[in-house]
């Protein structure tokens, strides 16, 4: 397990096709320690390349 920072959308990319790999990893194993880890990676890196802002009030009520 070689983890490290998401630093730009290739790096994004790679963490994103190792999490399809894994996502179905047993509980409990080393692969789903490196599922969790990655996914906090990710959102992280989404939080701040893709953030998405507050709906205009009259929009949130709408929905």
């Amino acid at each position: 397990m070689d983890i490290r920072p998401i630093r730009t959308q290739e790096d994004y990319e790679i963490v994103c096709n190792r999490i399809e790999q894994i996502f179905h990893a047993e509980p409990g194993s080393k692969e789903d320690d490196e599922l969790e880890v990655l996914i906090t990676l990710i959102d992280a890196y989404e939080e701040v390349h893709f953030p998405i802002g507050m709906p205009h009030p009259v929009e949130a009520i709408k929905i």
